[in-house]
């Protein structure tokens, strides 16, 4: 596969990965609702899509093994993020959860050029710009400062932070192979789970479990699905991707969730939020067309 038609390959997966996990809200509120309150329910899926993976692993332990360590780093961090994130669904609005974590092109760009002092497309500060202006309008759409306001935005956005330095590193350090990235994307997503869980929300009562039959499925099918599946194919894709690309193109997340949200969960969008919404887009729709020239 030729450089180019890798990285067209790679930026089709981000895009299509941002479709599904602007869905993703929808199993973390159901197995809410089913019992495991807080981190619990994040605990659950993530163990789960860790131990899908771990068949696979054990049958070339060499490729976790013989990681560079950063890079090792790097992704058990990522997972780290999207633990936080996925924890906010719980504490907060689905939309403002997902345009907080969509803040991640901006620390991306500032970690990029003044820390590694890579160039930075003028097309591409545009596109921050356009899509702050874009948050700023949506946070601060009844008239309050764009401020986090509750636990779960603020879990969102510093998810967004820890992210950014994540596919920072896993873009500068050796690649690491899909299956075993995502196998330790998740373990580490797992691993923060289970220590925040305690903090947030005491033991849940098994006993008092809504359908513990149908729980463990979901469970397990979203594990499979986004923390196996997705991220496997994540990694492999933040690998050939610069860290701003990748926060940008996962914003078709943004009209996912927030659309989602207003059908299924009656968190309605204002006008403002729809003016928000098309300005986020478009900075994604200005970073990914024509040529770029660095500044």
């Amino acid at each position: 596969m030729t450089p180019a038609r890798e990285t067209f390959v790679a930026t089709l997966f981000v895009v299509a990965i941002g479709v599904l996990y602007g869905l993703y809200w929808l199993p973390v509120r159901q197995i809410e609702d089913m019992g495991l309150p807080g981190a619990w329910g994040t605990a659950a899926i993530t163990l789960a899509g860790t131990a899908l993976l771990i068949p696979r692993i054990l049958r070339r332990p060499e490729e976790v093994r013989q990681a560079d360590p950063l890079a090792l780093a790097s992704v058990a961090l990522g997972g780290a993020a999207f633990a936080l994130y996925s924890i906010g669904f719980v504490y907060g609005d689905v939309a403002m959860i997902i345009l907080l974590w969509f803040l991640t092109p901006v620390w991306s760009t500032l970690i990029t050029r003044f820390g590694l002092g890579w160039p930075t497309p003028a097309i591409r500060l545009w596109a921050i710009f356009t899509g702050l202006a874009g948050l700023v309008v949506m946070l601060s759409a009844e008239g309050q400062i764009p401020l986090p306001r509750n636990i779960g935005e603020w879990m969102a956005l510093i998810a967004g932070m820890i992210w950014a330095v994540a596919t920072t590193g896993i873009r500068t350090r050796p690649e690491m192979p899909p299956i075993a990235a995502g196998f330790v994307f998740t373990a580490g997503a797992a691993v923060t789970s289970l220590a925040l869980a305690p903090l947030l929300a005491p033991w849940p009562d098994m006993s008092a479990l809504d359908n513990p039959g149908a729980l463990i499925p979901i469970a397990i099918g979203t594990g499979g699905l986004w923390w196996g599946f997705a991220m496997a194919a994540l990694m492999w894709a933040a690998a050939r991707l610069d860290p701003a690309r990748v926060g940008i193109l996962l914003m078709a997340e943004v009209l996912i969730g927030s659309g989602t949200a207003a059908i299924w969960a009656g968190e309605v969008l204002g006008l403002a939020e729809i003016i928000g919404g098309a300005l986020v887009l478009a900075a994604g729709v200005m970073e990914v067309s024509g040529k770029r020239p660095a500044v």
